[in-house]
């Protein structure tokens, strides 16, 4: 007899076919990968098909794979990860597709389908510099109004780029380059308790 998660995945296989790109099973859960060009009509089909029924959008969130793999990755950068819940049929199932565009990642938006991801594609665009084509209001979230930069890319410096502080005797907040030095984020050599040395 087949297992709740090779049931999802056979069913997965039947509704979008060659659409799905590459699929894993690990740790319980089914990760799915589409083309961009196809991301729209397969979220469609996940939250339409009566085998599938994924009504709810649970998180979209952008990932940046620079660097990934200690740095033997070579993929696309960008990509969106979306978790998906059918509360009719009780499964679950993760999707991610890759923008083509390194220098301008882009995919469509979500909106349309699960009004919820408006938010979670602005954090992604502000996060990581991701756009989504026809979002309804695509502008930043977290970061203020004149950040420079999309902080959770891996070329982001981690002290960032500027500081602000409050300036007495103009009476306002001020931005300025930052003072802080870059640091060597390698962790330091914890010795165990009770050592003994030299």
């Amino acid at each position: 007899m087949a297992t709740k998660l090779e049931q999802l995945l056979t069913s997965l296989q039947a509704s979008l076919g060659d659409k799905i790109t590459k699929h894993i099973v690990a740790f319980n859960e089914v990760t799915i990968e589409c083309k961009s060009a196809d991301y729209l009509n397969v979220c469609q089909t996940l939250r339409d098909d009566a085998s599938l029924k994924f009504e709810q959008l649970i998180d979209l969130s952008g990932v940046d794979y620079q660097a990934y793999g200690d740095g033997v990755y070579d993929g696309m950068r960008y990509a969106v990860v979306c978790h998906f819940l059918s509360v009719t049929l009780n499964h679950r199932v993760r999707l991610r597709v890759f923008a083509q565009d390194e220098d301008f990642p882009i995919l469509p938006t979500l909106v349309d389908t699960w009004p919820v991801a408006n938010w979670y594609e602005r954090e992604a665009f502000d996060l990581f510099g991701i756009m989504f084509e026809n979002h309804p209001d695509l502008r930043r979230l977290l970061t203020d109004y004149g950040f420079v930069g999309h902080p959770f890319r891996k070329d982001f410096p981690m002290i960032g780029t500027v500081e602000m502080r409050y300036d007495p005797e103009q009476q306002r907040v001020i931005y300025q380059p930052v003072s802080i030095d870059e640091r060597n984020n390698v962790p330091r050599v914890i010795r165990s308790e009770g050592a003994h040395h030299g």
